[in-house]
């Protein structure tokens, strides 16, 4: 008989599991992923690098490396951080990660003991909630308004008795709303965070994925406490099977998450962080940016406008400016957990929107959509789908 720990034995099954399980089935149309789209990734340049790197430095690609990341990577993914301007200070430094997940595992496991709060936009990452609740930390949401979370809620989480650990953030196109926090409400956020003494965990994976409006600087531009710790990932502008994360926090607390690196996975991927490098160094990154974010912006506006001609007029959505997901609310009346299992059994999966709240016993009207992942073709369908089953739930209201 297997004693399992008292951690994995709170660990509770996902209340979706049933509807996500079947996602990967080929004739089904999905709306439910979060993967970049495929034709954005340089394959050929990809290739090349590694090609010059297993001829010029196949021993250096082959051994182990150091836990902080290779160094020339981390002094050019430093100034790919740093090229609309400065967000890091002399008193910070750089660690590369294994996708921006281990950020949020290794965040999760510096600063939380059982107990803890964490407080987190509502709804938020499931990955990164999950993590905190990995660590025995309880998640406390605080619900978005279109231009960020309601800041009201904010101060009244960061200022409850015991204090939270820390707060969780995707200020740019957030997972799952696709909503951006303004500039006026970043510089509050770290108002408050400061007030407060409340660490800041500021993931931005889909920062570069902006096809309208203009560039608003981070949270960690504002710092001068050492409060904010700043994720970037390369997942969604190189490729997500390349695993290539970054984060730039304080150097105390970056010592500590490279010592918590060492007990994981002693280093990142050696031949992904020299080939990240040289496509930093040598490629014209931002013309390959500017090409993604024309794709994204064709595919997000498609899909807006089957939407608008096909789904019931009462049913709600984001009009993302970028990133990869829109966020769909059903009117009061509908039945959001039976509206998508029966959109995956007329073959087109989205996410319920509870996969993404902080209370886990809580419920939503909501479901996400991805568009970086499928198809023209797919959209057109799927949305015709969707939008006929939209028009058969809230014809009966």
């Amino acid at each position: 008989m297997y004693e399992f720990s008292q951690k994995a034995l709170g660990t509770r099954p996902s209340a979706i599991r049933e509807i996500i399980k079947n996602m990967n089935d080929p004739s089904m149309i999905s709306f439910a992923g979060g993967n970049p789209a495929v034709e954005c990734f340089p394959i050929e340049e990809i290739k090349k690098y590694s090609a010059k790197i297993l001829e010029e430095q196949p021993v250096r690609m082959l051994l182990y490396g150091t836990t902080e990341g290779v160094p020339s990577l981390r002094e050019s993914a430093l100034a790919f951080a740093n090229r609309y301007g400065r967000i890091s200070t002399a008193e910070d430094d750089i660690a590369i990660l294994t996708g921006s997940q281990q950020a949020m595992d290794f965040t999760a496991r510096v600063f939380c003991n059982e107990g803890d709060t964490v407080v987190a936009e509502d709804p938020s990452f499931v990955g990164a909630l999950n993590s905190f609740r990995a660590y025995g930390a309880k998640t406390v949401g605080v619900p978005m308004e279109d231009d960020g979370v309601d800041i009201a809620a904010l101060e009244k989480a960061f200022a409850a008795v015991p204090k939270p650990k820390l707060f969780y953030v995707i200020p740019n196109f957030q997972n799952p709303t696709g909503l951006v926090t303004s500039a006026a409400k970043r510089q509050v956020i770290y108002d408050l965070a400061v007030k407060y003494d409340v660490p800041v965990l500021e993931d931005n994976p889909y920062g570069e994925l902006r096809f309208e409006g203009e560039y608003i600087p981070p949270i960690k531009s504002l710092d001068q406490k050492g409060l904010v710790l700043y994720c970037g990932s390369f997942s969604k502008i190189l490729a997500p099977g390349m695993r290539l994360a970054y984060i730039i926090a304080n150097r105390e607390i970056v010592e500590k998450l490279v010592t918590v690196k060492q007990c994981s996975d002693t280093h990142t991927n050696s031949w992904s962080q020299m080939v990240c490098d040289e496509w930093l160094r040598h490629s014209d990154t931002e013309a390959h940016i500017r090409a993604i974010r024309r794709v994204y912006e064709r595919k997000c506006r498609l899909m807006l406008a089957e939407m608008d001609r096909e789904f019931d007029q009462r049913v709600r959505y984001t009009r993302p400016s970028g990133g990869m997901f829109l966020w769909a609310t059903l009117p009061k009346g509908v039945d959001m957990t039976a509206f998508v299992l029966e959109a995956q059994r007329r073959k087109v999966a989205v996410v319920p929107g509870s996969a993404f709240l902080c209370d886990e016993d809580g419920s939503t009207q909501c479901f996400r959509l991805n568009y970086s992942t499928p198809s023209d073709e797919d959209i057109v369908k799927g949305i015709g789908i969707l939008g006929g089953l939209t028009r058969e739930v809230c014809a009966g209201l």
